[in-house]
This record gives C-alpha cells, structure tokens and sequence, in this order.
C-alpha cells in the first residue's frame, strides 16, 4: 500500500512544479497520455470500454505474479493522460491494495480547477472500474 502512496506523492510534486499553471497542467496530462503503453488493437472492445466516460476509454487487467497489470488507453489525448496517471499509480500492485487504496492525488494537485464534471465523472468510473478488476482477479485467483 506504501507504494501507492509513494506514487501519489511523487505525481503531488511533479505537479506542484508546474504552479498552478492551466496551460502547462493540460500539456502536461497530454504529454503523460503519450508515454502510456499502447494497447493492442484487440483489446480495443466493447467489453473493455470503461462505462461513465465521455470519451472511449479502454482497460484491461491481468493478475502477474500476484500483482494487477493494468492496460488502459482513450480516443482524447487529455483523457488518456488522465488513464496514464491512474494506470501510473495502481499498476503491478497486489490487489487487495488496489482494492483498498485511497485515491487522494486530484484532489492535492487541483484536479477538478482543469477537468469538469464529465471528465471527473469519467475518472471516477476509471478508479472503480480498476477497483473492480481487482476484486474479480482476487476471487479467480482464490477459485
């Protein structure tokens, strides 16, 4: 759980340095987006779209080694930073971790002054779809 928290605070600071600053913020999100490891064409489905989003958003998840894998990608490049900064802090976690972690990192970083309500909408269903994941890798994991 630890390093959830460490990853949070690491993307508080890098944040942080950006001042406040809209313009940057939103460049910045877009440029995260870009580094996000693309997702197979195959894995761009209907069953894999995160429900609630505005924009297409899909995920995947898989069980490594007793941690989460999470892939994610979106069709608006300030959406799919946002994919990247959750993918970025919940990934290869065990799941009981991703399952219990407490997401404070928009709320530290001002989240909600750059993106509306569709999109916080949006990243509210990412966060509980990735909850979810994790919940149904445990129970294929314990069967």
């Amino acid at each position: 759980m630890n390093q959830i928290k460490e990853r949070q605070e690491a993307i508080i600071e890098e944040f942080s340095m950006l001042d406040g600053d809209l313009e940057m913020t939103l460049d910045y999100i877009m440029e995260l987006g870009g580094e996000l490891d693309p997702l197979p064409e195959e894995a761009r489905v209907d069953d894999n779209i995160v429900k609630g989003c505005q924009s297409k958003v899909w995920m995947t998840a898989s069980l490594n080694q007793g941690r989460v894998q999470f892939k994610a990608d979106s069709n608006t490049a300030i959406t799919k930073g946002l994919v990247s900064l959750l993918v970025r802090v919940l990934n290869q976690s065990p799941p009981a971790d991703v399952m219990n972690a407490e997401i404070y990192f928009p709320q530290q970083i001002g989240m909600d002054r750059f993106i509306g309500t569709q999109r916080s909408n949006g990243f509210a269903a990412m966060i509980k779809q990735m909850k979810m994941y994790a919940i149904a890798l445990t129970a294929k994991q314990e069967s």
